[in-house]
């Protein structure tokens, strides 16, 4: 891999970040109605309001399993839908397993609808707070799913998919990811069009919905509304080449490495609008403050939150499972 082409160095999703409603809503809808396991719960690093970071995934929290939330209900911020950001989030099942989630998801009262995209089956309904997912079916996807909650493993969702974006136009976000951000435009399909990242696995695709009419939507924390979208990247070094990298593109607003305790992250501003994120895990990941058997049990909070663990749970409270 040269390091002259430096977004060739991210290989897949680590993560999507979504903010939701109520936290103990989000919670029972990931580990009770989807079967997630409860990976991580922790504090929004950044801004004054006390916030949870929620994280969801398999036993062990691995790259590309992973949905995270910020439930913001508390503060009363809604968001608002619209073109320029992640509208929604696709996640990985067994081609078999369609018609058993099909059920489990009406028989606890979600309105579901089948679709098909890029040759895919999908099953279309919506989180609580109405941000949009989908279960898609794949065959022969080797990650490990979650082993030890309500689904049987072998149904049980694998990981994410595929994100997609909704955006006015293409031109400009196609330079960016096929010059800055390692993609390879692979698939159209009506008014959408699919990238790969690495192998082009489930779990490395990035859809676009282009639509030119639609009104943007916000960028803000909101209810509603998905953040942002965080991909991996090997090393720090790897990191280091992209941010300089996407710089000498032109993009001048990529952040600094920031510490988010369990990884280190880069962000940048996309022309669609939607917010990327290169994702650095971190040696110990996610057992770097539990043991691998305690992963998601209690609250834990990083050294750089300036609020005490009291404080905190005093305004936030705790979830119950």
């Amino acid at each position: 891999m040269s390091a002259s082409d430096p977004g060739k160095f991210i290989t897949r999703h680590h993560h999507i970040t979504i903010a939701t409603g109520g936290a103990q809503e989000d919670y029972d809808f990931h580990t009770k109605i989807l079967g997630m396991k409860s990976v991580k719960k922790t504090a929004f690093y950044d801004g004054p309001a006390p916030i949870y970071h929620l994280y969801y995934g398999n036993d062990n929290g691995d790259e590309s399993s992973l949905v995270t939330t910020f439930p913001v209900a508390h503060i009363g911020v809604k968001g608002r839908k619209g073109s320029g950001q992640v509208g929604s989030v696709s996640l990985s099942i067994p081609n078999a397993a369609i018609d058993f989630w099909r059920e489990r998801l009406t028989s606890h009262g979600f309105a579901v609808t089948d679709d098909e995209r890029f040759g895919e089956r999908y099953l279309n309904f919506q989180h609580p707070c109405g941000v949009d997912y989908s279960l898609v079916g794949v065959d022969d996807d080797p990650r490990t799913p979650h082993t030890q909650g309500p689904v049987p493993a072998e149904l049980m969702i694998r990981g994410t998919h595929a994100i997609t974006v909704s955006t006015r136009d293409m031109e400009m976000m196609d330079e960016f990811l096929q010059l800055g951000w390692g993609g390879t435009r692979v698939a159209d399909d009506t008014n959408r069009v699919r990238y790969k990242l690495g192998d082009g696995s489930s779990g490395s695709l990035i859809d676009f919905e282009i639509e030119a009419d639609r009104k943007p939507g916000s960028w803000i924390v909101g209810e509603g509304t998905i953040h942002h979208m965080a991909f991996q990247i090997a090393t720090h070094e790897q990191q280091n080449q992209l941010k300089f990298h996407l710089e000498g593109m032109g993009y001048t607003d990529v952040s600094d490495v920031k510490d988010r305790g369990y990884f280190d992250s880069i962000y940048v501003r996309t022309p669609s609008g939607a917010m990327f994120e290169a994702t650095v895990t971190h040696d110990d990941g996610f057992t770097g403050d539990e043991s691998a058997d305690k992963l998601g049990t209690q609250v834990m909070l990083a050294p750089q939150l300036k609020v005490s663990k009291e404080e905190m749970m005093d305004q936030l409270g705790y979830l119950q499972d």
